[in-house]
């Protein structure tokens, strides 16, 4: 499906889905506060924007949990620290991603914590994840897929909603692009995992059997993980 994402002043980062055979507009919020719009294939993205403006009583009812405030200087993923900067004779924020470091440039007049900044330093956040798992996922993938005597079709970075990784069965892997925001230790067993997917794709005795021998931590590994949110942190 084709999508693009936008800021939305008090509804935060919202995805539309373009999607082929939809007949109508569905929305969903996200486990990290962000919204999903999908529309038809043929439907403008404004019209999914709109629609989330015009149910914003109901996604701010039904939205989980705060959000985190984003700060000046925080580490953003492997490799990013963000910048807040002032900037007068500005109305609106505005960010960029530089190679290790991302700039949300705000009014002098507003504090960090208002939406609008927020929501563009939280979109901007997400662009600096991608950009870094983009580079180091598949070099890593390939690695332990060469170590372990793995073959795969390809590997595709996204931002999944509640999963870490999958497989399907053509080999084709997807990996989540908040795994930048774990410890390696944690990101190769769920490489490892998705691996092991290229040869058994259903859960069970015969699959965590496989990875105990890959992994022998595995137990601990899949108790550890679920200290992690697919979101920002």
């Amino acid at each position: 499906m084709a999508v693009k994402q936008f800021a939305v002043p008090d509804l935060g980062v919202v995805y539309v889905y373009k999607r082929a055979g939809a007949k109508s507009l569905r929305l969903t919020i996200r486990s990290d506060g962000s919204v999903r719009v999908t529309i038809p294939a043929w439907s403008p993205y404004a019209a999914g924007v709109q629609f989330a403006q015009s149910r914003s009583d109901w996604i701010r009812q039904h939205a989980t949990g705060p959000k985190i405030a984003l700060v000046d200087g925080q580490h953003i993923g492997k490799s990013h620290r963000l910048q807040f900067v002032p900037v007068s004779g500005t109305s609106k924020p505005t960010s960029r991603v530089r190679q290790i470091s991302i700039v949300v440039s705000y009014p002098k007049d507003v504090s960090i914590q208002d939406d609008a900044v927020q929501t563009t330093a939280r979109t901007a956040s997400l662009r600096a994840l991608k950009v870094q798992a983009t580079r180091l996922l598949p070099l890593r993938v390939k690695e332990l897929a060469d170590k372990h005597g793995f073959r795969y079709k390809s590997v595709t970075v996204k931002s999944l909603k509640s999963r870490w990784g999958s497989c399907d069965q053509d080999t084709n892997i997807t990996l989540n692009l908040y795994l930048m925001q774990l410890p390696w230790h944690l990101i190769d067993y769920v490489i490892l995992h998705e691996l092991t997917h290229t040869r058994i794709m259903q859960h069970g005795p015969l699959f965590w059997s496989a990875m105990q021998t890959l992994e022998p931590s595995t137990q601990a590994l899949r108790h550890e993980i679920k200290a992690h949110k697919t979101t920002l942190q």
